[in-house]
């Protein structure tokens, strides 16, 4: 009987997680197509094929399913940075990181998008705000933290490895502003690459 309610268990866990991933895929969708403050719950359920119930049963709102999505994105862009700058073991080759880092970034529209979004909700409302910048901190640690292990000194204007991380999240922001206007995605890669080889190396 125990074991039976154990595997219960687990079938209901693996299910509820599926929906909450659906959920999350269809705002996102639906988010990047018409923008948050312009989709009601229902539209969510509809595109996922769940009902409101399914909805309230993973979020309490529409604010906390967004939070979550944002969140999910962060932690795959942090991911990625960590993931390209650790490529060369304790002592990182600054220009061929900086390479790989715009090679693997998330450069997503979309994702542009929503994260655009988010940014501008967070200009109007603090306890928003204080999210981002949360999320925005624990990505310039995670590149900082690669950047200290550089055999070499980082530019002197920099200041430290926490400046120099300060600079590459910059670069990134201001990449993909211009990817948002003009689309061009080879375009933001390039240009992401050379503003990080010129920032990390002087």
């Amino acid at each position: 009987m125990a074991e039976r309610t154990a595997t219960t268990g687990r079938r209901v866990t693996r299910r509820r997680a599926r929906t909450r991933a659906d959920l999350l895929a269809a705002a996102f969708t639906v988010f990047a197509a018409k923008g948050f403050g312009r989709v009601p719950i229902e539209e969510i359920c509809e595109a996922a094929g769940y009902s409101r119930g399914a909805f309230y049963s993973n979020f309490a709102s529409l604010d906390e399913l967004f939070f979550a999505l944002y969140q999910e994105r962060a932690e795959l862009i942090a991911g990625q940075v960590a993931g390209a700058l650790a490529a060369d073991g304790p002592e990182a080759d600054l220009p061929a990181a900086a390479d790989r880092v715009a090679g693997v970034l998330l450069l997503d529209r979309d994702w542009l998008l929503v994260k655009t979004d988010f940014l501008v909700r967070a200009a109007r409302d603090p306890a928003v705000a204080r999210t981002l910048l949360e999320h925005r901190a624990g990505l310039r640690r995670t590149v900082a933290a690669r950047l200290a292990a550089t055999p070499g000194p980082l530019p002197a204007v920099l200041g430290d490895a926490d400046g120099a991380a300060r600079a590459v999240v910059a670069a990134y922001d201001g990449v993909t502003t211009q990817l948002l206007l003009d689309r061009d995605v080879e375009d933001a890669r390039r240009w992401l690459g050379r503003l990080l080889t010129a920032l990390l190396t002087g």
